[in-house]
């Protein structure tokens, strides 16, 4: 079941807490590391919730890039370090759910994965019941997500659509 490594952005990070579902990472990556950018992103807020959660997973897992960031006139910098990271360490998987940021990793030939798709795989291998309950909370706490990619995704497993 597991996937090799994987190079992660902040949002999937931030939306996996958010439900409660940061686990499935160490479910189904034989390992996983995040760039300083994004590592900086995360611990901003020391008050939020997620906090000791992230520090706990993270910490021993910030990975300085060697080659110099290139994208940040098109992405932010956690989005450029990722796909410099990933590049890199020659990385199985690019966890990131911005469009714009995934589409230029794409065109690059890096194997994007989201928080959706990681959530499929979770949903199929029976490690989460529900789907619905989890894109509910997504829309929230603003995570931005298509209402009708989640509701085309709950009709393929025969949950009820969101309203």
């Amino acid at each position: 079941m597991k996937r090799g490594l994987l190079i992660s952005d902040t949002g999937p990070i931030f939306s996996l807490c958010i439900i409660r579902e940061l686990y499935l990472l160490e479910t189904f990556f034989d390992e996983f590391f995040i760039p300083e950018a994004v590592w900086v992103e995360l611990t901003k807020d020391k008050n939020t919730k997620f906090y000791p959660e992230i520090l706990s997973l993270f910490k021993d897992r910030v990975k300085k890039v060697s080659s110099p960031v290139t994208l940040l006139e098109k992405l932010d910098l956690g989005e450029s370090e990722a796909i410099t990271l990933y590049k890199d360490y020659k990385a199985d998987y690019l966890l990131i759910d911005d469009k714009k940021a995934r589409s230029i990793a794409e065109e690059f030939g890096i194997k994007c994965i989201g928080t959706i798709g990681v959530l499929i795989a979770a949903r199929k291998n029976g490690l989460i019941k529900e789907l619905r309950p989890l894109f509910h909370t997504f829309l929230n706490n603003k995570r931005f997500y298509s209402k009708s990619l989640l509701n085309r995704i709950l009709l393929e497993f025969n949950e009820k659509v969101l309203v």
